[in-house]
């Protein structure tokens, strides 16, 4: 066989590839780092939480009637409350009657004693004693002038007379000269003299007589006086017994026997039970929406009391404020003070509204957001939301939800700060 012919038949077979082996590693790498892109891409970032579906409460949404009303406890009180004072202080010598005594107006409740009023009225008594006997003799003093005065003035008028009379008959002797001018000058004066004196005496009587009676006026004023101020003061001693000023229930009494109270001192209370009221403590999230005259009711297992706001208090005290309610039919059966009720309060009309059942949540978000499952059920994504009113059982929804949705209602807590939960 010739050799170079068989060389000439063997030909290098060349492996033909489409891509050349030294080009793979950096198709590799473009390979990882595209996958590392994509996965970044599209990636959930959101924060997630997984939790048991049995550890979690998950409500319906749905669109009904939106009662609007709020529940709250009550205590029966009687419809008035008169307070009872000390008019006068003193010493807590008896108490004649205890708490609960159905009282008349006018019944004595406790006895006082007080030295000092009683000293007061023996002072005032021996003063109008004293001011009695004072003025009993100055009328007899004065009437004992006035007969003198009176006497004055009839000598004065006789007196007056005769000289009047001298004078006349001097003067027709005097014309007939049968008497010198001199005697009929002196009987002349004499006549004037007599004249002028009785006008005097009257004037002094009309004075006097003035005088005595303005001193009697005012010494009888002063009697009077001191008449009303014992008058007074025997009043301060009839305050001593305390006495029930309305007809009532004898309600708390805060005094002991031996106790010595001031003037104005707090002795107790008298309940009017004519008629009862119900005074509730309400959350000031209401305090602009409750307002007078408002309705509420009791239910009971087979009947429904009426009620109505008669009063809203202004004063807000640890985030709540107070309101009486008022009976506008009949008074629950064997009502006592002190019972407890179960309110139902109306705040509005009942309206169609979306709605979910309350829970824990709304602590957390403060009614802002909530978490709403997804459709396969398998999680749960937060969503800003909007509630207006609430009442015991659900919160109405205003924005951010529709009715056939379902959300989470319980307790965030275990949440944390997690934007997304993953049931398992």
């Amino acid at each position: 066989m010739d050799l170079n012919s068989t060389t000439g038949m063997d030909r290098v077979i060349v492996e033909k590839r489409w891509i050349k082996k030294k080009y793979w590693k950096y198709i590799i790498g473009g390979g990882l780092l595209l996958a590392v892109i994509l996965f970044f891409i599209f990636r959930d970032w959101t924060s997630t939480i997984r939790v048991e579906k049995e550890k979690i409460t998950i409500a319906g949404v749905f669109r009904g009637l939106f009662n609007d009303y709020i529940t709250n406890d009550g205590m029966a009180a009687p419809i008035s409350t008169v307070f009872l004072d000390a008019y006068e202080g003193g010493k807590v010598e008896e108490i004649l009657l205890e708490e609960g005594t159905m009282l008349h107006k006018g019944d004595v409740i406790i006895r006082l004693s007080n030295n000092d009023i009683n000293l007061n009225i023996l002072n005032s008594e021996a003063q109008l004693a004293e001011k009695s006997n004072f003025l009993r003799e100055v009328r007899i003093r004065m009437e004992q002038e006035k007969h003198s005065l009176e006497r004055e003035v009839l000598n004065a008028r006789f007196d007056l007379i005769a000289k009047k009379r001298t004078y006349e008959q001097n003067k027709e002797l005097y014309k007939d000269q049968l008497i010198s001018r001199d005697e009929f000058l002196r009987s002349d004066e004499a006549y004037q003299l007599a004249d002028k004196t009785q006008e005097l005496v009257l004037l002094r009587q009309k004075q006097d007589s003035s005088f005595r009676s303005l001193q009697i006026e005012q010494i009888s004023e002063n009697l009077k006086n001191m008449q009303l101020n014992l008058s007074l003061v025997k009043q301060q001693q009839d305050y001593l017994s305390v006495k029930s000023p309305v007809d009532g229930q004898l309600g708390s009494l805060m005094v002991e026997i031996g106790q010595s109270i001031p003037r104005g001192f707090r002795i107790g209370q008298i309940n009017i039970l004519t008629s009862y009221k119900i005074e509730a403590s309400v959350d000031e999230h209401y305090i602009d929406r409750i307002r007078t005259g408002l309705s509420a009711f009791i239910e009971r297992p087979n009947d429904t009391l009426p009620l109505e706001i008669k009063k809203v208090y202004p004063e807000v005290r640890n985030g709540r404020f107070k309101i009486d309610l008022v009976f506008t039919g009949k008074l629950p059966e064997n009502i006592r003070i002190g019972q407890s009720y179960f309110i139902k309060l109306k705040l509005g009309q009942a309206v169609e509204a979306t709605q979910i059942p309350q829970g824990g949540f709304y602590q957390a978000t403060g009614g802002q957001w909530i978490f709403v499952l997804d459709k396969s059920g398998q999680f749960a994504v937060k969503r800003n939301i909007r509630i207006g009113r609430k009442n015991p059982q659900y919160y109405e929804v205003l924005d951010g939800l529709a009715a056939g949705e379902q959300v989470i209602v319980s307790d965030y807590t275990i949440f944390g700060n997690n934007d997304k939960v993953e049931l398992k």
